[in-house]
């Protein structure tokens, strides 16, 4: 196994989880700076299209996909049901979890939306070739997959 890392060798601001933090930031940034001016913010927003994608369908799901705190994630779950864009109903089965669904206004809010982060995205990914795009996914799938595994599971 490598060693990337050494004391001697160790900077703070080279170092690869400081780097995922500042590009993590700027990207939040840039996208939360887009949404400015719309009903949405880009939080609710990634909410909208997690639901969209079909693959967390509780409060809990979410919770874990987006790594978010409960009570923040309860209080923007009901701004989007006030605004018609998430409903929530019941399990027949076990009326304990609460199955969200996104709504017709929920799935055309999302759809207007979504051109707004693909243009961020691009935007922020203008020097980067194909082929370096496709390495850099790779590679922090890659990391994220090792880390996890690391930490004993834990998917989102």
């Amino acid at each position: 196994m490598a060693k990337h890392y050494s004391t001697a060798n160790f900077r703070s601001a080279s170092s690869i989880g400081y780097l995922v933090k500042v590009a993590h930031s700027l990207m939040l940034d840039r996208a939360t700076e887009a949404f400015l001016g719309h009903d949405l913010s880009f939080a609710q927003w990634i909410v909208l299209i997690r639901l969209k994608e079909g693959k967390e369908v509780t409060a809990s799901d979410l919770c874990r996909a987006l790594r978010h705190d409960t009570g923040a994630l309860t209080r923007l779950l009901d701004q989007l049901e006030e605004r018609g864009y998430v409903a929530r109903e019941r399990s027949k089965e076990d009326r304990r979890v609460v199955y969200l669904q996104l709504t017709t206004a929920g799935l055309q809010k999302t759809t207007e939306l979504t051109p707004i982060i693909v243009d961020r995205l691009n935007d922020a990914l203008t020097d980067f070739s194909k082929a370096e795009f496709n390495e850099l996914s790779r590679l922090l799938n890659k990391l994220i997959a090792t880390i996890r595994a690391d930490a004993g599971g834990g998917e989102s």
